[in-house]
């Protein structure tokens, strides 16, 4: 590949015409799959910490495995989740899928 793009560049005049518009199409196919893949997931990805670093006490979760309860302890990297009256699970901070907001299921 590398001898065929140096081709391109010695060539000059139609061919280091080819060799812009081979380099134009790179460039755009790169910023297409950047701004169409890459971008959103890394968005997704920063909300989703965001979230996780900012549970707090008495929030309703659900884990990653599809439990849902009620926080009832946080530390560092754990939280106490209280599922039904006499259980509770010990749950690491990155497994929690997502929050449940109250005023959406208050609406419900």
């Amino acid at each position: 590949m590398h001898a065929t793009l140096m081709v391109l560049v010695q060539e000059g005049g139609a061919g280091g015409a080819r060799f812009s518009v081979i380099l134009i199409q790179l460039a755009l196919f790169v910023a297409i799959f950047y701004f169409i893949l890459i971008r959103p997931s890394r968005v997704a990805q920063k909300r989703h910490q965001e979230m996780q670093t900012a549970l707090r006490r008495g929030d309703e979760v659900i884990t990653e495995g599809g439990v849902v309860g009620k926080i009832i302890h946080v530390s560092e990297d754990r939280l106490t989740v209280k599922t039904a009256e006499n259980t509770r699970l010990v749950v690491v901070r990155s497994k929690i899928a997502r929050r449940l907001d109250s005023a959406a299921e208050e609406e419900s």
